[in-house]
């Protein structure tokens, strides 16, 4: 997908500047305007608080579009949308199962390199967040908690609590989530 085409379009449909996204979302033009060209990748902290500040949730901006004649209940691995979609060794990938503006629960497939992170910004949206960590370890930090989670663990909480997934180890963290609504 072309992030830069699409956040582009969607700032203009909204009638903002690159001036003045940046101002909401406390970034400055210059890296709006390198997002744009697809000169470099936003953080998943950084692309929410630029669709929080239009306001749209990164379910919405990635929406792909489901057929509506017959309802689709099975998907294969190629079929899930990336929602992070970042380059480099520390990228993380959050592949998202189906059209989650079209329901009210967001499965994620989330993959965090050694290393990777969501951002250096806290990030926080209405709903409620939960996970197994099926392999590898990730270190969430929820609120003023902060705990290393290993295959087997799992978390729950309230999404408006400011939160942060982290890999503090050396091999691939993989974690199967769900929030709802999917506001993320």
């Amino acid at each position: 997908m072309d992030i830069g085409n699409r956040l582009q379009e969607i700032r203009k449909a909204h009638g903002l500047s690159q001036r003045e996204l940046a101002a909401r979302a406390g970034l400055t033009n210059g890296t709006i305007s390198l997002i744009e060209q697809n000169k470099t990748s936003p953080s998943v902290a950084s692309l929410k608080s630029l669709l929080d500040a239009i306001p749209m949730s990164i379910a919405e901006f990635f929406a792909t579009i489901e057929e509506t004649q017959h309802s689709k209940y099975f998907y294969g691995p190629d079929e899930f949308t990336e929602i992070a979609p970042q380059s480099g060794l520390t990228a993380v990938s959050l592949r998202q199962l189906g059209n989650a503006s079209s329901h009210a629960l967001q499965i994620l497939d989330e993959t965090y390199p050694p290393n990777a992170d969501t951002g250096p910004e806290l990030l926080s949206h209405v709903g409620e967040e939960a996970g197994i960590v099926i392999e590898g370890q990730i270190e969430i930090t929820v609120d003023d908690q902060v705990r290393v989670l290993k295959p087997g663990d799992g978390y729950l909480f309230d999404s408006r609590l400011p939160h942060r997934f982290r890999n503090p180890g050396t091999v691939v963290c993989k974690i199967i989530s769900a929030c709802t609504p999917p506001s993320f």
